[in-house]
């Protein structure tokens, strides 16, 4: 069952054409590395699967509940660690157990102190927190893994097993590749703001991690 579909989606910044008509679809189940050097269009591309753009041309759809996980944690330093997750909550369309979140984080026992008196640790757990609650089926990481601590990252990689183990469709944007390659079951490779490589993971990803960017990094 498709979750997404890309036909011929192109996405222009005035004259300058970041994402440049992209056509493919994702189905449920899915975990897609998404890709592509610095300047690629994977940003971009993640802003428009989640509804924060729209494209220039083309058609993009998307027939699933999204949660995104941006650059930032995204979390509000006024409130407390319960607050935060209700106040999420109420934008959900399913109810959303908040209590089990916190404890699901490791932050139940902390949960009304404001988050200025957190770590940055503690922040990641609830960012994590508010990405994964009321299990949506279209998830989408902006670099997921980048600055994590240790207790973050084993979380992140039980809650994305938990997502994918209930068919959910997981986008991660990336530049390591090793962690990605362990979870991925499909790429999408952007090359200059198109389309290279899209298709089941290469098993030579999972022994050299610039592979696809020499055999496809040139075809665009």
């Amino acid at each position: 069952m498709s979750v997404l579909k890309a036909d011929r989606v192109s996405k222009f910044f005035g004259s300058f054409p970041a994402l440049r008509d992209l056509t493919f679809a994702l189905e449920s189940g899915d975990c897609v590395a998404l890709l592509g050097r610095n300047g690629a269009g994977k940003t971009t591309l993640l802003n428009l699967m989640a509804g924060l753009s729209r494209p220039t041309d083309g058609k993009l759809e998307i027939t699933k509940r999204v949660s995104l996980l941006g650059h930032g944690i995204g979390v509000y330093d006024e409130l407390s660690a319960r607050e935060n997750l209700k106040f999420f909550a109420t934008l959900h369309t399913v109810a959303i157990d908040v209590d089990k979140w916190l404890y699901k984080v490791n932050l139940l026992n902390v949960a009304d102190a404001p988050l200025r008196e957190y770590s940055r640790g503690m922040r990641q757990r609830l960012a994590l927190a508010r990405v994964f609650m009321g299990d949506p089926e279209l998830l989408l990481l902006d670099e997921p893994f980048t600055s994590l601590d240790d207790k973050a990252t084993a979380l992140l990689q039980t809650l994305l097993a938990e997502a994918l183990a209930r068919k959910a469709t997981v986008v991660l944007s990336t530049h390591q590749i090793p962690e990605a390659m362990a979870l991925a079951s499909r790429i999408v490779f952007l090359e200059n703001g198109k389309l290279a490589y899209f298709g089941p993971r290469p098993q030579e990803m999972l022994d050299d991690s610039t592979w696809i960017y020499r055999t496809y990094g040139a075809s665009v």
